[in-house]
């Protein structure tokens, strides 16, 4: 299985602009630039590849939170996770130093203690919690 996404930048880094999309329609040319990314521009339109991130992780923790939850005999009336990425600057560049998840579920007949064991769970075999152990491979290639 694959999935795609795209994005399309113009100009320098510092005031350069870009757009990002994905196969599914979801982002249609969504901008985002280096003032979405490194300045707290919060509630201005665009995004910035950081806050992907922590969307794709809260979305696949809570699905995977879903099905531990279903083959453990519970049906979740509602699951509602927030991801939180911090990221710094250090000597050698910006590096994301860590993601904060933080659920809440509405699960009828689920112990405290369950539904802790089953999010643990979820968090660990998240595809998104593991992404950036995965192999990564580039191609590049300069057209004129």
């Amino acid at each position: 299985m694959r999935r795609r996404a795209s994005a399309v930048w113009r100009g320098q880094g510092a005031d350069g602009q870009g757009t990002v999309s994905t196969n599914s329609g979801a982002l249609k040319d969504n901008p985002y630039n280096t003032g979405g990314r490194f300045v707290d521009e919060e509630g201005k339109a665009g995004t910035n590849p950081e806050e992907l991130i922590a969307a794709a992780h809260a979305a696949c923790f809570s699905m995977a939170l879903a099905f531990g939850l279903t083959g453990a005999g519970l049906t979740p009336d509602e699951l509602k996770t927030d991801a939180v990425l911090t990221m710094n600057k250090g000597d050698a560049g910006w590096r994301i130093e860590s993601i904060k998840l933080t659920v809440q579920g509405k699960v009828p007949g689920a112990t405290a203690e369950q539904f802790a064991d089953l999010a643990q769970k979820a968090k660990e075999g998240c595809p998104i919690s593991n992404v950036l152990k995965a192999e990564i491979t580039l191609d590049a290639t300069l057209v004129s």
